[in-house]
């Protein structure tokens, strides 16, 4: 016998509502599964045909079933190859929308240095509503597991938990269906006090487990790089004669050169607020880039929708026309909300 789509969702139902209910599971139950669509009498075979493949169990006569080990191990094996498929896809479309979207930033500001012939910076958008993708435990000795923890964006954070209670590979399995099935997909802010609260009841004594997992989440979740910054038009500088002299425009140049200064800027949220788009003006001695002291900054927040934001800054000196720049960022967020969209899921 093989294990094909229809066996293998009927497996995967018989798990799942195992899961959620921790008692054994008849063909009604199965009939009631979303998208399948057979009879209680096609189940039966079909589960009769499982338990000869030893993938679940019948604990009494009149019962029904309960997972194997092995229809575990076959349900984890599975969940992990989909879950490496779906990091895959999304990685090929994310490299071919990213390098189509530095090419547009890269025009952004070029566009941005020549109209307002001031230094301009736009910084890559930054996912900020990070989701889990995927949760490993492993043993590693008696009192201690492996935990790996997969992010959205392919973050891979490892971290070691000591353990008060002993775990077999079966109950290894578990833990990792339980976590798996419960925070997949998940932000840092939708796993809310009930999801904690359940996954804790169902760990029973390995709860220590489940509140180690979830620390380890968060800080796999909060972790934050600098975000990718492009430039243009720093020799603008040389135009305005109180930023010309050799020293001020050499630390300048210097700062958008080395560009991790602009980093603090670009995320900044101090600045004056002139209306609710996110457009912030720093004037002077407000300006947290101590090169830019006299200079006026002028950011400007866009948001594609699902998370994903960044900023557009413009550099030039505290005379400055902000009519104008003010009027230019509006235009360049329209235009990108135009061409993007806020599509948030």
């Amino acid at each position: 016998m093989e294990m094909d789509e229809r066996k293998w969702t009927i497996l995967k139902a018989i798990i799942k509502t195992y899961l959620e209910t921790g008692e054994p599971v008849g063909s009604r139950t199965i009939s009631k599964y979303p998208g399948l669509n057979l009879s209680s009498a096609t189940i039966r075979n079909e589960m009769s045909d499982l338990e000869e493949m030893g993938y679940i169990l019948q604990p009494h006569t009149s019962a029904g079933r309960i997972p194997s080990d092995a229809g575990y191990r076959l349900y984890v094996d599975r969940m992990m190859e989909e879950k490496e498929q779906e990091v895959t896809e999304m990685k090929e479309v994310m490299l071919k929308r990213q390098d189509k979207f530095e090419l547009l930033l890269k025009e952004i500001v070029r566009f941005l240095a020549a109209h307002t012939n001031y230094a301009t910076m736009i910084t890559g958008p930054e996912y900020h509503r990070e989701k889990v993708k995927f949760i490993q435990l492993s043993i590693v000795s008696e009192e201690q597991l492996l935990a790996t923890i997969v992010t959205e964006r392919n973050v891979v954070k490892n971290h070691m938990i000591d353990m008060a209670h002993g775990l077999d590979n079966e109950k290894i399995l578990r833990l990792n269906i339980l976590l798996n099935t419960n925070l997949t997909g998940l932000t840092l802010e939708q796993i809310n006090l009930s999801t904690i609260q359940k996954l804790k009841e169902e760990a029973g004594i390995h709860s220590e487990v489940i509140s180690r997992v979830l620390d380890i989440i968060a800080e796999a979740i909060s972790q934050e790089s600098d975000p990718e910054i492009y430039t243009s038009g720093a020799t603008n500088f040389f135009k305005y004669p109180e930023l010309s002299d050799t020293e001020k425009a050499s630390e300048l140049i210097g700062t958008f050169e080395e560009k991790h200064p602009l980093a603090g800027l670009m995320t900044d949220e101090s600045g004056e607020s002139s209306e609710k788009n996110g457009i912030q003006i720093y004037i002077g001695q407000e300006t947290p880039v101590e090169t830019m002291r006299d200079c006026s900054v002028v950011t400007a927040s866009y948001d594609l929708g699902g998370g994903m934001v960044g900023k557009i800054g413009i550099v030039g000196p505290k005379r400055m026309d902000y009519e104008k720049v003010v009027g230019v960022l509006r235009t360049i967020l329209m235009q990108l909300d135009a061409m993007y969209g806020k599509h948030d899921s």
